[in-house]
């Protein structure tokens, strides 16, 4: 049982037991097979909460245990403010320099577009349209493709990879469709929407979002803060 009171409100169950429970399936899914795992990672609360709870799931099984990779990947635009690039370099750092120290499995990388793909190549150099809500060609330009080709990688080396999202059905009622319509039956896994070697496990499908920001509010951060 974990040593923790839960920060609750009105529709949301956070409790102890309900993550014990959480966290015992993340284990079970990380330990039913030899294919790493890529987190994706942002820093917004969905992915933070989903790394956090994978991480402290992996800290309860032995160290013998957490053998299989599962690297942490945030994609970095090269237009973001200097800011929130310094934020998420410290923590990546923070979570390599915490994985070495806890003897745990995780690899944090970012991933970067190629030339042909940073947003002014494409704004100036090709005379794209700044992007707008019909057209939003620097989100796959920028970070999907980045993304893939780390995972595509992986896979070519290892035959397959799991990607752990931090997708919620609660979001809206689209995404609840979209992985509903994903899902492989007698698994908790789904298929990737590209990737044909990817498999996608989402831990925190069935929170709501006062649950993630309880989670976030009340436990710990493994690699600090």
């Amino acid at each position: 049982m974990q040593e923790f009171t839960l920060i609750t409100s009105e529709g949301a169950s956070l409790t102890a037991e309900r993550l014990d429970v959480l966290y015992e399936k993340t284990r079970q899914m990380y330990l039913k097979d030899s294919y790493p795992w890529v987190v994706g990672f942002s820093g917004g609360k969905d992915s933070s909460a989903t790394l956090q709870l994978v991480w402290k799931a992996l800290a309860g099984l032995p160290e013998e245990k957490r053998v299989k990779p599962v690297y942490v990947l945030s994609s970095d635009t090269l237009v973001e403010t200097p800011v929130i690039v310094d934020y998420i370099d410290q923590t990546l750092d923070r979570i390599n320099k915490a994985s070495q120290d806890q003897h745990m499995p995780f690899q944090a990388h970012k991933v970067q577009p190629e030339i042909e793909d940073t947003f002014w190549v494409n704004l100036i150099g090709k005379g794209y349209p700044a992007p707008n809500r019909s057209f939003r060609w620097c989100t796959d330009r920028l970070k999907i493709k980045p993304a893939n080709r780390f995972i595509l990688n992986t896979a070519a080396k290892y035959g397959q990879v799991v990607v752990v999202l931090g997708v919620r059905k609660d979001e809206s009622m689209t995404r609840a469709q979209s992985m509903s319509l994903a899902e492989i039956k007698g698994t908790d896994l789904r298929r990737h929407s590209t990737l044909p070697n990817a498999f996608v496990y989402a831990p925190i499908e069935d929170l709501i979002t006062d649950e993630v920001w309880s989670y976030l509010l009340t436990v710990p951060c493994p690699w600090g803060n």
